[in-house]
């Protein structure tokens, strides 16, 4: 099994670390550019720009599937029993070792979890304490989510 999440940089892995949310909203392409230019432009007055982590989705269904009921058991497995790999992570949640780690290595990717590397072994790590979704209601977006008959 090959992994493609890239490292992160020393100091930001530090900087999730001492944050205890993680923000999960859902930005229209054009919400997301003002809002990355307001934080680059609040940086340049050299104002802080302190903000918790955000993760944004394009739509409210990309969110729902991201985060499924198994995606979510799965995350709290991992931060309440803080496995030492990812073997002993699918024993936890008593799933297969390969559909662990690709779920893993997915969330990884969005920078839900992380990889603490020993030797061979990869120890999956929640640096967040609490997950907070934002789903903001707009009429005018063209985004829409379907209720299930």
């Amino acid at each position: 099994m090959t992994d493609t999440t890239p490292p992160l940089h020393p100091m930001e892995r530090e900087r999730l670390r001492a944050e205890s949310t993680l923000v999960m909203t859902v930005n229209s392409s054009s919400e997301f550019h003002d809002d990355v230019t307001d934080a680059i432009e609040t940086l340049e007055r050299g104002d802080a720009a302190h903000s918790p982590p955000t993760l944004a989705f394009a739509s409210h269904d990309v969110l729902m599937a991201t985060l499924t009921p198994r995606v979510l058991d799965l995350i709290e497995a991992v931060r309440r029993e803080e496995p030492a790999s990812i073997n002993e992570t699918a024993r936890v949640v008593d799933r297969d070792v390969k559909n662990v780690h690709e779920e893993l290595s997915r969330l990884a990717r969005l920078g839900i979890t992380l990889f603490e590397e020993n030797g061979q072994r990869k120890r999956p790590v929640v640096w967040f304490d609490e997950l907070a979704i934002n789903l903001p209601f707009d009429p005018e977006a063209d985004d829409t989510v379907t209720a299930a008959p």
